[in-house]
């Protein structure tokens, strides 16, 4: 097979979510595993993927802040508000840089808590609140995410303890595992989970199977599951029997 040709069909793998191993590569495209790492290594440079241990994946372009938070608010509101009655006064909690997460940071002002985060918008949101012990972490700052990120942010979370993660995610697949879309992130959410007791995914139903080819963790490492899918939604079940409780929320109501 001409370099050209296996090129294209490597990324229509990636696309697809499948094969992001070389293994997997190799065997899809008839080819030794020496042959597709000289393949990724000619299209990292033309930058058209991102290598990782042991493959590749294609990083997607994301939509702003803004334009997420837009999408579906009413059904995130629902979410959020379910979550927030799970924290108890005193608690300190971790608030990652989701947009559902976001909102449920609007639910958690007056009461007394301990809220560490690398989402500006959550900062900004309870930076004016004497009640909340506010710690910002530090990093690089990602402006279209509103999001702090890098081995700072790393560091940074691993002086620190929470009962509670909140989390987002950019997809849920069949099997529990929770996905992400950018492999930057990956590590600043794998640090928030190390660092918590309790691991809380906020996910609407858009994100079964959702996107992302980059895994943050597997049902293993949840806790609670906060959706509006449904009971029966498979991906909801398997999590279920993994142990993970999953919490369903009503529809939207019509003042969100």
């Amino acid at each position: 097979m001409l370099a050209e040709r296996r090129h294209q069909l490597i990324l229509q793998a990636l696309r697809l979510g499948a094969g992001a191993s070389v293994t997997d590569l190799a065997e899809q495209l008839d080819a030794s595993a020496a042959t597709i790492r000289r393949d990724l290594l000619k299209l990292e440079a033309d930058g058209l993927l991102t290598r990782v241990h042991g493959g590749a994946v294609i990083e997607e372009e994301q939509p702003s802040f803004a334009e997420a938070a837009a999408v579906r608010a009413s059904e995130k509101d629902v979410i959020a508000a379910q979550a927030a009655t799970l924290i108890g006064d005193g608690q300190s909690i971790i608030l990652d840089s989701g947009t559902t997460v976001h909102r449920l940071a609007l639910r958690l002002r007056g009461r007394r808590l301990t809220v560490i985060t690398n989402n500006l918008a959550v900062y900004e949101e309870l930076n004016d609140d004497e009640n909340i012990d506010l710690m910002l972490l530090g990093g690089m700052v990602i402006r279209e995410s509103r999001m702090l990120d890098g081995f700072m942010a790393e560091d940074n979370l691993r002086q620190v303890h929470a009962d509670w993660l909140f989390m987002g995610a950019c997809g849920v697949r069949a099997g529990g595992q929770v996905m992400d879309t950018a492999v930057t992130e990956v590590p600043a959410r794998r640090a928030m989970i190390a660092a918590s007791d309790k691991v809380v995914l906020l996910a609407d139903k858009t994100k079964f199977p959702g996107t992302g080819m980059v895994k943050i963790c597997g049902p293993e490492d949840l806790d609670v599951l906060v959706t509006n899918a449904g009971e029966d939604d498979p991906t909801c079940t398997a999590l279920q029997e993994a142990g993970v409780r999953v919490i369903p929320t009503g529809p939207a109501t019509a003042d969100g």
